[in-house]
Parts: C-alpha cells; structure tokens; sequence
C-alpha cells in the first residue's frame, strides 16, 4: 500500500512545520521545501511517491506562480493546492485555466486544511 505523500513548498518554516505536524497526525506523509528551487528539484527526484502539492503563492525568488509553471511542464498531471493571503477570486481567476484542483486562504484552518488535502489524495477519495 502506498501512503500518501503532499509536499509542501512555503517559505514560511512556521507554516511548513504546523501542516507538517497537522498532516502527520492525519497519517499523510510531508515533504517540505523552502522555496520554489527546492520545491521543484525536490518533485523531480520523488514525482512518483508525491500525490499532491501545496505551494505558497508569495514567495521570494521563484514566485509560486513560476513554480507552479515549472512543475506543470516537468508533470503536466501534478496535482497543486494554491495557499495565499489573497482571496480565493483573486487567485482562482488567474489560476484556474492553468489547472490549479484548489485553494486553501491563509492562515489555514485546520479542519478545513485537512478537508482539501484529504479531498484531493487518492486513498482518500
């Protein structure tokens, strides 16, 4: 049985370690990176076990729009979870034909967190 994998990419270590710890509770595996570079290398290395990405739209160097681009042309079926201060509209309008599966505003509430991350997992569904 595969478990499931999310990997976060936030340059926030706080909120990385808070859906860290509220994921592993919910017995879904985590990998974190700080930015969108080690987001994406980190996707390339292990794209066969990560079943879902929740990246951070606000993010010094690569923004979490490039990252977003660069993990779609490595993967074009990557499935990622856009997380930002903005509202949903503002996001969803400029997201939603690049295939973004969802939005999660900050800061998370947690059951709500756990809700979309499970909506989107293949073990859950």
């Amino acid at each position: 049985m595969q478990h499931n994998v999310v990997l976060v990419i936030d340059d926030e270590s706080p909120v990385r370690e808070a859906v860290a710890d509220i994921l592993d509770f919910e017995k879904i595996n985590v990998l974190s990176a700080a930015n969108g570079f080690e987001g994406l290398k980190i996707y390339q290395e292990r794209h066969n076990e990560i079943q879902l990405v929740l990246l951070d739209l606000s993010m010094p160097g690569m923004s979490g729009e490039e990252t977003f681009r660069e993990l779609r042309q490595f993967d074009a079926e990557v499935k990622v979870i856009l997380s930002s201060g903005y509202t949903e509209a503002e996001v969803i309008d400029q997201f939603e034909q690049l295939g973004v599966v969802d939005f999660l505003k900050k800061p998370y509430d947690l059951a709500h967190l756990v809700a979309v991350i499970n909506r989107h997992l293949p073990e859950n569904r």
